[in-house]
């Protein structure tokens, strides 16, 4: 993945997390994360060196595929470690084209007993530098819905484009 930031490459766990990584490389294939941005950076409070960034597809009818069946950590024994690449969603089921990647481990992130917990499908394998930088950019203060208000990033950092390499058919995208 190519953005304004600098480059981030990913390992996809497509044995692992056949659903979720189908969806995400839909998206690569298709090109629909090419113009999208990182918008969003969460720091965790209590240790701001750990949280998230978000981007995707913001629900542009245009770039937005259906929905997915949720995959929990608990199914694919990956866990939300430093690096990861995990789905956004409201509920499960309602995941579709926006992506997190984790700073730091998370666990609390994971399936665990009634929490369903977010669909971890891969990792960064190069660019966690260019992760980094992106969670530490200025947000607005007053972007946002919810939640939200206060982690917008502002400016967004652009996906110039996300490909596959071709180190592997199935394996890493980029």
């Amino acid at each position: 993945m190519i953005t304004d930031a600098g480059p981030i490459v990913l390992a996809i766990e497509t044995e692992k997390a056949p659903t979720t990584a189908a969806n995400f490389l839909k998206y690569v294939d298709g090109k629909r994360l090419d113009g999208t941005s990182f918008y969003r950076t969460v720091k965790i409070q209590a240790e701001p060196r750990y949280g998230f960034i978000q981007f995707g597809t913001q629900n542009d009818p245009k770039r937005t595929l259906s929905p997915i069946a949720h995959e929990p950590t608990s199914k694919t024994g990956l866990s939300h470690v430093d690096g990861a690449i995990s789905m956004a969603m409201a509920a499960p089921g309602s995941a579709r084209g926006d992506f997190f990647i984790i700073v730091g481990n998370t666990p609390a992130m994971d399936a665990d007993g009634a929490n369903p917990g977010y669909a971890v499908f891969g990792r960064v394998i190069q660019g966690m530098d260019v992760v980094h930088r992106i969670m530490d950019m200025p947000t607005s203060p007053t972007k946002g819905e919810g939640i939200m208000k206060g982690q917008m990033l502002e400016p967004t950092i652009p996906v110039k484009t996300a490909r596959r390499t071709a180190t592997s058919a199935g394996g890493p995208a980029s």
